[in-house]
């Protein structure tokens, strides 16, 4: 214990953990022209430990403290230095209050890491939300009619399948089988007129008419990984088949992309029925219930829903630059009984409901150019006081010890 202690209040390991934060700031940073900024953010920042890490364009088998690692000992070192050298008085204030505001930035980053999350809300003029989606993650969801305008949903992250294997669910009257996984992938369409480059991906559903290629991960901060996935349903009675399940098909946004694109290679009637193909419902009878599934972006459900009144677009006359656009929108709380309208616009972000609403992007909505759309970016973010309470008590504490020392050093050369 006596060494543990040594070893905890050390300066030396003070100056070994600011030197790894150092480097894993800087390995991290060059990571994310290989990996991507998010998945450097998760592979070197938000884990304890990196086993092995890319360095221009390299492979480095070694292994380094991740950012939790270096955070906590951080921390620990930070608080048993602190209690060994703890004099009480008044003098020693300011430095009492600059730890105390480290340690707050400390446990502060840490909670943000576990608990923040960040979503989006997508909608046309005149729609009403009471989710938001991520922009990374999706899932995998059954849905049947439980009641009279009642839905039963079975959600399911995207990750298992991604690991294989079969997934059960207490609700779901069948198995899951996750036969094959693409993180990235591009939909090309089986024209019945064309030759087709071999059997189709599944038995049922869209996949007879899709193919959906394996593409390589994107990493730029402004593409999209689409995932797409063969699973096999295999109910307690009866056969088993296959279907393809892919973001493709479940987010409406991916939709009107291949919408556009058949639109300007074959016309807007032929990409329809593209389309239709793309979009029909997927569905199985199990357990005496219709389900319906899909891939979709993961959702976040809010107590709460919002209707999009009006978007309001102005740019500098000649440019293209943003001048003002903003989203009027209708928050409607069925638990408070609030019903009331308010503007969310460019650095005037809307807190509601311990969530952040910006003003991310505007635009036209795809069916009806004549109707605006806009994207809310949704922040929650319980911890999101603490970086300003950190820096204000540690400004105080270095400023009310620098002002200690300096009447001192006044008063002695008075006294001098």
């Amino acid at each position: 214990m006596d060494r543990l202690w040594a070893f905890l209040t050390s300066l030396r390991l003070t100056v070994v953990l600011l030197a790894f934060s150092i480097l894993l700031v800087f390995i991290g940073t060059v990571a994310q022209a290989d990996e991507g900024l998010y998945q450097a953010q998760e592979r070197y920042f938000k884990q304890w430990i990196v086993w092995g890490f890319s360095f221009f364009g390299h492979k480095v088998p070694l292994p380094l403290p991740g950012g939790y690692m270096v955070g906590f000992m951080f921390l620990a070192n930070l608080l048993a230095g602190h209690i060994k050298r703890f004099e009480w008085g008044w003098r020693k204030l300011g430095i009492h209050l600059t730890h105390a505001g480290v340690i707050l930035l400390l446990v502060g980053q840490l909670t943000t890491d576990l608990f923040s999350r960040e979503t989006q809300m997508r909608f046309a003029e005149g729609e009403t939300r009471h989710y938001s989606e991520s922009a990374m993650s999706h899932e995998l969801v059954f849905i049947a009619d439980a009641d009279a305008g009642t839905q039963e949903i079975v959600a399911i992250p995207a990750k298992r399948l991604a690991r294989g294997g079969e997934l059960r669910h207490a609700s779901l009257p069948f198995t899951i089988r996750a036969k094959n996984w693409r993180p990235n992938s591009q939909p090309a369409f089986r024209a019945p007129m064309q030759q087709p480059g071999g059997p189709p991906l599944a038995t049922h559903g869209i996949g007879q008419h899709f193919d959906f290629m394996q593409v390589e991960e994107t990493r730029k901060m402004d593409d999209r990984n689409i995932p797409t996935a063969v699973i096999e349903i295999v109910p307690p009675q009866g056969q088993s088949g296959t279907w393809v399940v892919s973001a493709w098909a479940g987010d409406p946004s991916l939709v009107s992309a291949v919408r556009a694109s058949h639109t300007r290679q074959a016309g807007p009637q032929m990409a329809r029925q593209i389309v239709s193909h793309l979009t029909a419902p997927q569905t199985i009878e199990a357990g005496g219930k219709t389900w319906t599934f899909t891939l979709r972006p993961l959702r976040v459900y809010n107590p709460f829903s919002m209707t999009l009144l009006q978007t309001t677009h102005k740019v500098y006359p000649g440019t293209d630059i943003p001048k003002d656009f903003r989203s009027r929108v209708r928050i409607e709380n069925p638990r408070t009984g609030e019903n009331r309208e308010v503007e969310v616009f460019m650095n005037s972000p809307l807190r509601y409901g311990g969530l952040t609403f910006y003003q991310y992007q505007m635009g036209r909505d795809e069916l009806d150019a004549n109707r605006g759309s806009s994207t809310l970016q949704v922040v929650r973010n319980p911890s999101w006081l603490t970086p300003y309470v950190g820096c204000i008590i540690v400004g105080i504490g270095l400023t009310l010890q620098f002002m200690i020392h300096l009447v001192g050093f006044v008063s002695r050369k008075k006294a001098a």
